[in-house]
């Protein structure tokens, strides 16, 4: 038989450098190491903190550390980075890496970008309260902001390009109001700037979002992970009291190869789509209270995984030939390919192991 090609992508959080919003909401020297380095086991065998090992608590301000992220990321067969992207009306946060990546064009590891459209808040839940950098919509700023990555990164020689046209993705597509009319705000302003168009993805964390992708105009849709529509958050009794009391500690707990058998059952949609998996999720790190824990992930549960999606998964055509690994480094969020002091480079070790058989 022969072998499909696939381009996985491991997306990369870039909040491991201090910022002065950061300072200023969080504390002087606040990123995303203070919550990893803090977190505690809230129950028995409970797998906290996770610490780094190979490339430690870095900061993703020095040259030296995103050379050393990305050769790690290519020894193990990883054709590029998927980085999220924070844009507020003008505004942007935690943009150092990707800039000095313009700046001195390394590393040479081709790159894409994502928006995180969603307010910036103090409860790091997406949510409205306490609210520290909100998002708003116009058809002006979305000109602006179209512009600008056009003459930023779009421009660039390892930007991700399908059919020439940049690969861009909308995180939060359901909170964008006038969505149709904006995607057409994008594809106008990308064409001003001399490229045939831009090849607009949106993530799909529910299974109910984005029905019908080409009608609203998306190219097509990321079947993220973690897949919130099919995770059982549910908390036993006494984490159920906790949570009504407010008790710092509480949580919901799934098992994670339950998880992947659940999502390797789901059937793929008739839409074009990207796949993508996870090797784990535990937000302990990040939140005292009602925190999601993804318990039992193993190298040889995520390979498996891999491994079955691979088989499964036939991609649009060999231009669009993605697979989407989330994530490379969100620390906070147990979830990270990058080494660690339990595993070592095992999950990495697993994802080249598949994936070279279809390079």
């Amino acid at each position: 038989m022969k072998e499909k090609t696939l381009r996985a992508l491991a997306v990369i959080l870039p909040q491991f450098h201090p910022i002065p919003e950061n300072d200023k909401w969080w504390g002087k020297g606040f990123t995303e190491w203070t919550n990893v380095a803090k977190a505690t086991p809230r129950f028995r065998n409970h797998y906290q903190p996770h610490l780094p090992s190979d490339l430690g608590y870095y900061d993703l301000r020095l040259p030296e550390t995103r050379e050393d992220q990305a050769k790690l990321a290519l020894d193990h067969d990883i054709y590029g980075f998927c980085i999220h992207h924070y844009w507020f009306n003008g505004e942007r946060l935690l943009e150092t890496p990707v800039n000095e990546m313009l700046r001195l064009g390394k590393p040479d590891i081709p790159f894409m970008l994502c928006w995180a459209n969603e307010n910036w808040t103090r409860r790091w839940d997406g949510l409205d309260q306490e609210v520290l950098m909100k998002q708003d919509y116009s058809a002006e700023d979305h000109r602006a902001h179209a512009k600008y990555l056009c003459e930023t990164a779009f421009k660039d020689e390892r930007y991700i390009k399908i059919d020439g046209k940049p690969f861009f993705l909308f995180f939060n597509t359901h909170i964008i109001p006038d969505l149709k009319e904006s995607i057409e705000i994008w594809r106008d302003e990308v064409k001003k700037h001399g490229f045939p168009d831009i090849y607009l993805g949106g993530v799909k964390t529910f299974q109910e979002a984005i029905k019908d992708p080409e009608e609203i105009g998306f190219d097509a849709v990321i079947e993220w992970q973690p897949d919130w529509g099919n995770l059982k958050i549910h908390p036993n009794f006494w984490q159920r009291i906790k949570q009504k009391l407010g008790i710092e500690n509480s949580y919901s707990k799934d098992n994670y190869a339950e998880v992947v058998e659940r999502m390797l059952a789901k059937i793929p949609p008739e839409t074009k789509h990207f796949e993508c998996i996870m090797p784990g999720w535990d937000n302990c790190a990040r939140k005292k209270k009602k925190a999601f824990v993804i318990d039992g992930s193993t190298p040889d549960l995520y390979e498996h995984w891999l491994e079955e999606l691979c088989k499964k998964y036939t991609p649009p055509s060999k231009e669009e030939n993605f697979l989407f690994i989330n994530a490379m480094n969100e620390w906070a969020e147990g979830n990270h390919l990058e080494p660690d002091h339990k595993w070592g480079r095992a999950y990495l070790e697993a994802t080249k192991r598949v994936l070279q058989k279809y390079l």
